[in-house]
């Protein structure tokens, strides 16, 4: 799959982008305490097939449901079920996947319903700015390993750890390609970014340790180690001629 797109496939994966974002946006719009992840799933689900796309998770690699959602010691990959209701205090990750015309889009936001915690709030908010902090090391000639370094000092300056087993990723033509975006990578190493790469930066941020562990059952969720609050966010981003566009968000 070749690292650097072409503009027609540039095109096509905005408006896959375009219909992905405005996802999140009906998300948010609608997301409150006493609804369930799998109204958040229909949500999703209604929306994107009605706007003639597909949502990307569903059936992927088994994945029984057409978004993930994460719940406060949740890492990731969380998947909705009619028996988790949102509460008061909860802080909520959810990833959306959009395929529109053959072409693949992403984006992950982090959500709080009500009223939560000082130590929530701020969790949520750092892990924003760590992502910010790695897109704004995008620009032609830059280093992938740019990125992850940005995003690790960031979360260590305030006291965190980042999650190192799952990183960003190619996409376009595929839901998931190359490169493998590492976020807690070393500055001046990994490929040189050039103009037509596209791909996702979506750090997990936890409180405490940044190992996780695997939900053995359902064989999907991850979460961290010591059960203490995690938060993602997610944008996807294409390397230009001067910088960096993010197209979803």
């Amino acid at each position: 799959m070749g690292l650097i797109k072409t503009k027609q496939q540039i095109e096509g994966i905005i408006e896959s982008a375009n219909i992905n974002t405005a996802v999140l946006d009906h998300v948010a719009a609608h997301i409150k305490a006493g609804m369930t992840t799998e109204d958040i799933n229909k949500l999703v689900h209604d929306f994107t097939v009605a706007h003639g796309a597909i949502p990307a998770p569903l059936n992927y690699c088994g994945f029984p449901k057409s978004v993930c959602t994460s719940i406060n010691h949740e890492v990731c990959h969380g998947i909705p079920s009619k028996d988790v209701v949102l509460k008061d205090g909860d802080i909520i990750n959810v990833d959306v996947s959009t395929i529109y015309k053959g072409y693949f889009s992403d984006a992950s936001r982090m959500f709080m319903i009500g009223e939560v915690s000082e130590e929530a709030r701020k969790l949520v908010e750092v892990t924003r700015e760590c992502m910010q902090k790695g897109i704004e090391t995008v620009k032609p000639n830059a280093y992938l390993g740019d990125i992850g370094a940005a995003i690790l000092a960031h979360a260590r300056a305030n006291g965190y750890s980042v999650v190192r087993e799952i990183g960003g990723h190619g996409i376009g033509l595929e839901f998931h390609e190359d490169p493998y975006v590492s976020h807690v990578s070393r500055a001046g190493t990994g490929i040189r970014l050039e103009p037509g790469m596209i791909f996702t930066i979506e750090p997990m941020v936890n409180i405490g340790t940044a190992r996780v562990r695997e939900d053995k059952k359902n064989g999907w969720t991850i979460y961290t180690a010591d059960n203490k609050l995690s938060a993602q966010w997610e944008s996807m981003v294409l390397v230009t001629e001067d910088g960096y566009k993010i197209l979803t968000c």
